[in-house]
């Protein structure tokens, strides 16, 4: 009887520990939906951040689409994840099915000499960069943010596809090239498929890594019609003052792209993690 009364116990402990940590987790969110939803007048009035104000200020948000521009910092952003993520994952998978499906020599090495890109700061980059790529004429494109980016998340992208893959029994192959299959169409048509929840939590981790990225997209980009939605998001900073409602509306409404993808995916992210750590 003790020991179900204290197996309880610790059940409810837990709960409440897990109850407490969503709570924690939760009040930035509620603090940041509140202020989206106050004017000007509320702030000056001393409102508090976790009170709602009498009358909500909707047109936060369509001042933040439409005066903000942030529709077009969306839109670039969005054409930006949507060619960046598939390509760079597409390539990190044919890297990552070379070092473990085929005869390649040195595998082991070429798998180090990528992860060292993963001890690289991208801080130190910069100045080259932005020598680079004004000689190149790169500055204000959008292929200029695509080689760096994809040059970043390559090494990434290798780690968690190449643990999915060793995984993946060898004996696919063979029967695969028994059917006729070469080792292109071992890779498209059989490993890759197989390989989706490792790609489903790559697409979600690197879409939320493109979009949210500030550092490069601010060196590279300086055309406010070309601006991504982290440095496009500066922009609501006023020089004498800031409107927070303002502001807070235009980082809820780009949160909303992040959310759809991770719906989308989610069921896969589990499962692909769990392979890469084996």
């Amino acid at each position: 009887m003790e020991g179900k009364q204290l197996k309880i116990a610790k059940m409810v402990a837990k709960y409440i520990v897990l109850i407490l940590l969503a709570i924690v987790w939760l009040i930035p969110i509620i603090t940041l939906i509140f202020t989206a939803l106050k004017s000007q007048k509320d702030f000056i009035s001393g409102l508090s951040l976790f009170e709602m104000p009498a009358v909500p200020a909707w047109s936060n948000f369509k001042n933040a689409m439409i005066k903000g521009r942030l529709f077009t910092y969306m839109r670039n952003d969005l054409i930006i994840c949507m060619i960046k993520v598939p390509l760079g994952i597409f390539i990190s998978a044919m890297a990552a099915f070379a070092m473990t499906r085929t005869n390649l020599k040195h595998a082991t090495g070429w798998f180090v000499f990528f992860l060292i890109g993963m001890m690289i700061p991208m801080q130190i980059a910069l100045v080259p960069i932005s020598i680079i790529y004004n000689k190149l004429n790169l500055i204000n494109t959008y292929f200029g943010l695509f080689y760096v980016y994809i040059g970043f998340g390559i090494p990434f992208m290798i780690l968690i596809l190449r643990g999915f893959m060793n995984e993946i029994p060898r004996a696919i192959d063979e029967a695969a090239c028994i059917d006729g299959a070469n080792k292109w169409q071992t890779f498209i048509r059989v490993i890759l498929p197989i390989a989706k929840p490792s790609i489903a939590t790559l697409f979600i981790t690197d879409f939320l890594a493109t979009w949210n990225e500030y550092l490069l997209a601010s060196v590279i980009i300086n055309d406010n019609a070309k601006k991504t939605v982290p440095v496009g998001l500066l922009t609501f900073v006023g020089e004498h003052g800031t409107d927070y409602g303002y502001l807070c509306a235009g980082v809820l409404i780009s949160v909303v792209p992040v959310m759809v993808v991770y719906l989308i995916f989610q069921r896969y992210f589990v499962e692909g993690m769990a392979g890469a750590v084996k």
